[in-house]
């Protein structure tokens, strides 16, 4: 019988309903769970999220261009082997020696059922996917080196995350779980501040949601502001000892929230129109005084 799992989110991590049930079915039907959305939504402070939930250990793979599925196996470190044989005292004959475990090799050899999340997926080569479904499928792979097979004791969590850099395979597509985490609306990112600055004054939380989502809606930033950057600016604010009907009006700490030049500029540009006819200047203030 499947083990039916109940993920709510955890107190640092506040998930939709959607997004709980995503996590749960793909859980619970033992499907990786891919989740796709705009940087800074939390693709990867989810599976962090699932294993505080659940009580379970994490274990982060995370993918780079050169990263080939075989890495997620097994490595067999040749040239140690070598370095040893000319150098060293070891019995170079015992090649189990040489071999260590990738991600999901340790995520198949858990005593216990573990989170395995595979971080930015589409960074790796169009033929990455597919070479993982195999493994994925039948829960174990060989080690021709030693002759061994590593099954898995418990099927993981399996969690991957995508920034949509690159189309994956449908032949992987069809054996996941699929969610696409929507940016938070002002409700939503009202309650996810709350959740790291409890004691906010309310006047300065109204404010700052007003003026990060107006910077938002501005048409054609190269890179909005995200969740992370929005907790960050409300951080510089409280430390800075930012009057709240000032934030509105002249953007502190903008270098905060915006990190290309075209869209600073367009940012002040855009400011400095709000009220025709009438020259704004924006204050540059320091974090401590």
């Amino acid at each position: 019988m499947q083990q039916v799992h109940n993920f709510t989110g955890t107190k640092d991590y506040i998930a939709s309903e959607e997004l709980q049930n995503s996590v749960n079915i793909s859980a619970t039907l033992g499907r990786p769970l891919l989740i796709k959305g705009e940087p800074g939504t939390g693709k990867t402070m989810l599976a962090r999220s699932i294993a505080e939930g659940l009580n379970k250990k994490l274990l982060i793979w995370n993918i780079k261009s050169t990263t080939k599925a075989k890495d997620g196996l097994y490595i067999y470190d040749t040239v140690q082997r070598l370095y040893d044989s000319q150098f060293g005292d070891h019995d170079v004959s015992e090649i189990s020696h040489y071999i260590k475990l990738g991600k999901i090799g340790e995520a198949f050899a858990s005593p216990e059922q573990v989170v395995l999340l595979i971080d930015e997926i589409d960074k790796a080569d169009i033929e990455f996917p597919n070479d993982l479904l195999w493994e994925l499928d039948i829960m174990s792979f060989d080690i021709p080196e030693t002759g061994e097979t590593i099954t898995a004791k418990h099927r993981p969590i399996v969690i991957i995350t995508s920034n949509a850099e690159k189309e994956l395979p449908d032949a992987f597509l069809r054996r996941c779980i699929f969610h696409y985490i929507t940016f938070p609306d002002e409700e939503m990112m009202a309650n996810i501040v709350r959740v790291h600055y409890p004691d906010l004054d309310k006047k300065l939380l109204a404010e700052t949601m007003k003026a990060f989502y107006w910077i938002r809606n501005i048409t054609g930033l190269q890179k909005k502001p995200s969740t992370s950057e929005l907790l960050d600016w409300v951080q510089a604010l409280v430390i800075g000892g930012i009057a709240p009907e000032k934030i509105s009006n002249e953007l502190p700490f903008l270098g905060v929230l915006i990190k290309k030049d075209r869209d600073f500029y367009a940012v002040l540009q855009r400011l400095g129109s709000q009220k025709a006819g009438t020259q704004r200047k924006t204050t540059s203030y320091g974090l401590f005084r």
